[in-house]
């Protein structure tokens, strides 16, 4: 049976519809066409039937049950849950068991996880599945933090393909009839370029699909993606493949997907503090433009209902605390007194963040120049570190010390 991922959106009304001024498109996007009839088809993830063909990256602390549930709001698409370590899953850790819950109203319920022994990945895929709690399982093999790949983790795996095909045997084995997919980068740097043989893996392994985030470990999230490997990719394995890197507006999307012929696309840093950009997807692969978008007051009100719905999900000084880099993330660019800007990173209760928005000018336009804004992580090239004579065998299958998995931090 096929599960849809295609849902409607919020009311509109086509009658009072202002589509998207040209001021709004950046010059990549200014001649870009809207999606033609049958022009993409939908993706399908095993048993999942995705529409549009857009996907929300797993980012931790972020893509949680509330941020999933206003990016769902916006508009259809696949939204995985922020990652969870197998370890400490299936040792039934609190924590991590709150992490991988999903809402009432999710379907299809969707997983990222991380492991590096196929022991652990595949005990913590049998009590998901068994358990009945995810329609889909990501798995993390991209992360490029150095605190992990310098014990072997991350996206130091793929460098030992035989050790990731264990992981992949291991949670494709348990998971029966629930789609396995597996993200991972170009590589460590650009003398170790690992992507094909991470998608090769994937696919004699049995995976429904890959992602692959067009940057190298090295790389970090600096620089242009180089969408020319997914292209490549797509030429190189029989099975879907998702593009990752650089879509912040939804024409991105188009782009990426006529250059490089992938299946769909991912979308990370480009949603934060602007879940709307799920709504313009929507529409530009139905064939419409998208609106301009929203003004202050309207974010404003978006942004309230993300932090109630985080503090009715946690705790409130916990969901208030986490909820301060959303707020930087829904204001930039916005005109705002130094005062506000210091206060609202120092909120705690809903109530102060309600003292801190009291006084804003709300009737500003959504500037121009926040729609390309970068958010989330930054950072320049690093050198990446491994293990002493990590590279000296490629084909040891020793599983990386277990503590990567307390470190790990997506890809």
């Amino acid at each position: 049976m096929l599960l849809s991922a295609t849902f409607g959106r919020g009311c509109r009304t086509d009658a009072k519809i202002s589509r998207m001024e040209s001021a709004y498109k950046s010059q990549l996007n200014q001649s870009v066409p809207v999606g033609g009839e049958g022009e993409f088809p939908h993706l399908r993830i095993g048993n999942l039937d995705v529409w549009p063909p857009v996907v929300l990256a797993p980012m931790a602390g972020v893509t949680n049950y509330p941020f999933r549930s206003i990016c769902r709001q916006q508009g259809a698409g696949l939204y995985v849950s922020e990652m969870i370590s197998a370890r400490p899953l299936t040792d039934g850790l609190e924590k991590t068991l709150k992490l991988a819950d999903f809402g009432p109203d999710e379907v299809p319920r969707s997983l990222q996880l991380y492991g590096t022994d196929p022991h652990y990945v595949g005990e913590a895929v049998k009590r998901l599945v068994g358990e009945g709690r995810v329609d889909h399982i990501d798995m993390n093999f991209g992360c490029p933090v150095r605190k992990v790949t310098r014990k072997g983790g991350g996206a130091a795996i793929p460098l030992k393909p035989l050790l990731l095909a264990s992981i992949v045997r291991a949670a494709v084995s348990a998971a029966g009839e629930v789609p396995v997919t597996i993200k991972f980068r170009m590589g460590i740097d650009d003398e170790h370029l690992t992507w094909q043989d991470s998608g090769r893996v994937a696919e004699q392994e049995g995976c429904a699909a890959v992602g692959l985030h067009s940057r190298t470990a090295a790389e970090l999230y600096s620089g242009d993606a180089h969408w020319d490997a997914i292209g490549e990719l797509k030429q190189y394995i029989n099975i879907p493949v998702l593009g990752n890197g650089d879509i912040w507006e939804a024409h991105d999307a188009l782009r990426m997907m006529r250059q490089t012929g992938c299946d769909g696309v991912i979308v990370g840093r480009g949603c934060l503090g602007r879940p709307w950009l799920f709504r313009d997807l929507a529409d530009v692969f139905d064939g419409r433009e998208p609106l301009n978008p929203p003004g202050f007051a309207e974010i404003i009100d978006i942004m309230f209902d993300h932090a109630r719905r985080l503090a009715d999900w946690f705790d409130e000084l916990s969901a208030m605390t986490a909820f301060r880099r959303h707020i930087s993330w829904y204001t930039k660019g916005f005109r705002l007194e130094n005062s506000v800007r210091q206060s609202m990173m120092r909120v705690r209760t809903l109530a102060d963040m309600e003292d801190v928005f009291e006084s804003v000018d709300r009737d500003q336009r959504f500037p121009l120049a926040a729609m390309r804004m970068k958010r989330g992580k930054k950072g320049g090239a690093q050198k990446v570190v491994l293990p002493h004579g990590y590279l000296d065998d490629p084909s040891d299958v020793t599983p990386p010390e277990i503590e990567t998995e307390a470190l790990v931090s997506g890809g």
